[in-house]
């Protein structure tokens, strides 16, 4: 319905966005499993790495939430009502994992406790499963909605929300890095375009580095 968009929204980068989630999340059970027994400082690293990404999809689902959902709910008046309950089902459904994780993780984070860490892992497991169904889901029967429905300076705001998510110093610059590793080489030149230049810059010259080395050591053996 063009009378709320006046052009229809490009929706690109959201899918880039999950591809980060989809990877990052499905590397984390092995990681958390490969921790051997009161290794506190890998369950450290590792177990930062996880909280970081639970804050970023928090953020992720929360503006998704307050500024998507009820445009399309009032706008879209076929938007399938059984599609509706499965998005918000399945909201629900990754959330209470990310509880249960939450849950665990200070205590293994501490400990390296291997029974715990098992646990952590068999949850982060299903959280991964869980969650790429909700953004296959997403990005075949919403994303095509938003890209009817929801205007511009809308879609930016949500943008704009992502991006106050972010961290700031070392640990921005790791979560771009992450966004950008499976980016294809246009997908990176427009994705870095909609950042300030002198981030651009800064990532360019120091910012590309931090995430390797991040990398390197949460993959280390």
């Amino acid at each position: 319905m063009t009378q709320h968009a006046a052009m229809n929204v490009d929706t690109w980068e959201m899918v880039v966005v999950h591809r980060m989630f989809r990877r990052e999340f499905a590397l984390l059970p092995d990681l958390v499993k490969n921790v051997a027994e009161g290794d506190r400082d890998r369950a450290k690293v590792v177990g930062d790495h996880l909280a970081a990404l639970i804050r970023g999809l928090h953020h992720h689902h929360t503006g998704e939430d307050e500024l998507l959902w009820p445009k399309l709910l009032d706008r879209v008046s076929t938007l399938d009502t059984e599609l509706v309950q499965r998005m918000e089902a399945q909201h629900e459904a990754v959330s209470g994992l990310i509880e249960h994780v939450e849950a665990l993780l200070p205590r293994w984070h501490l400990t390296a406790d291997r029974e715990i860490g098992s646990e952590l892992a068999a949850l982060l497991a299903d959280m991964s499963i869980r969650l790429n169904e909700h953004l296959d889901d997403e990005e075949q029967y919403v994303l095509p909605l938003v890209s009817l429905f929801i205007t511009e300076p809308e879609w930016k705001a949500l943008g704009d929300h992502g991006k106050s998510g972010v961290e700031k110093g070392a640990a921005g610059f790791v979560t771009l890095g992450m966004i950008l590793e499976d980016a294809t080489p246009t997908e990176k030149v427009r994705f870095l375009g909609l950042l300030p230049a002198p981030v651009r810059l800064i990532y360019k010259l120091l910012g590309a580095g931090i995430h390797r080395r991040a990398k390197e050591r949460l993959l280390a053996a």
